[in-house]
């Protein structure tokens, strides 16, 4: 297949054009680096079965050629607020992404008569009140916190994609997205492992916030990528729920960096506050993942950790 790819700089992004370009596919990577990292897709540079269209995705999609499938995962992600690329900072581009880019794609794959698939997001969930979460829990939102700028616009996104399948006949899948993790990470993404990594490697004592008793499920990028890439190849319309079931504590989880590093540093205990309403728990209810796709996260936390370390220690120049 010829494949487009929005966000195709981007951490998963660029997973993707890998494992595609992999799978004997043509690749379409666009992005326009607002988020995204030229240095994740600085090794297909030369590559004949991949081409590059720096573009922003909430203006008019113009592509020659046949495209036969198309992968929207452009838009911010980082809850970080300290950082200028989170979308805390971005966020009426964070929810033209949503909208207007969500809109652009579904119209290149109408045209296209092409299959599509949506990146969406456990944060559909908001703070959840239905544990493990599955794909028919509406969710516990908050339309008008600071994280809805992105939790509305991959609600809305969801909302779109099906209203193209039901009435133009689009070709659609929805992939509903937990926490993922791995090289290609941006170090300042302000997500527990980041964070964490980055502060274990440079010999400095975790933050946990809280109690660290809140929880969340880590799905190493390899297995993620994968269950995504059988969701394309499938027939399933509905959202789908692709994450690693594996449940552990924010606490349980910083003493696992500590020992796997071997960071002697310690825990540093910090008030959690609730202003963004952080969702307490996270867990995928991955049923019909198993039932559909026959995926399940199989790399153990301590083996991904392993594997991602060396990214960081490189971006970190140790």
């Amino acid at each position: 297949m010829r494949i487009l790819i929005t966000g195709a700089a981007g951490f998963l992004g660029s997973h993707l054009c890998d494992k595609l370009l992999a799978d004997g596919h043509q690749v379409i990577g666009m992005d326009n680096f607002i988020t995204g990292n030229r240095e994740n897709i600085g090794h297909l540079a030369g590559n004949q079965n991949f081409e590059f269209y720096e573009h922003d995705v909430s203006n008019y999609i113009y592509l020659p050629g046949k495209i036969d499938a198309v992968l929207h995962f452009a838009s911010p992600a980082s809850p970080n607020p300290n950082s200028e690329r989170a979308y805390f900072n971005l966020p009426i581009k964070t929810m033209k992404a949503g909208a207007l880019g969500t809109h652009n794609t579904l119209g290149v794959a109408k045209a296209n008569n092409a299959k599509f698939l949506l990146a969406s997001t456990s944060e559909i969930y908001g703070d959840p009140t239905v544990h493990p979460q599955v794909e028919s829990y509406p969710g516990n939102v908050d339309t008008i916190g600071k994280r809805a700028v992105y939790d509305e616009a991959k609600r809305f996104a969801e909302s779109l994609t099906m209203a193209y399948h039901r009435f133009h006949g689009v070709d659609t899948r929805i992939v509903r997205i937990f926490n993922t993790y791995g090289p290609r990470m941006d170090l300042d993404d302000g997500r527990a492992l980041p964070n964490m990594l980055k502060q274990a490697l440079l010999g400095e004592a975790l933050t946990v916030y809280g109690d660290g008793q809140q929880t969340r499920s880590f799905c190493y990028v390899d297995d993620l990528i994968e269950g995504i890439v059988r969701l394309l190849y499938s027939d399933e319309h509905l959202p789908v729920n692709i994450g690693n079931e594996a449940e552990i504590s924010i606490l349980e989880f910083a003493e696992t960096i500590n020992r796997v590093t071997g960071n002697q540093a310690g825990i540093t205990f910090v008030p959690q506050g609730r202003s963004a309403r952080d969702p307490q728990r996270r867990r995928p209810d991955v049923t019909r993942a198993k039932e559909i796709l026959n995926w399940e996260a199989k790399i153990p936390l301590q083996a991904g950790i392993e594997k991602t370390m060396p990214y960081f220690k490189e971006k970190l120049g140790l």
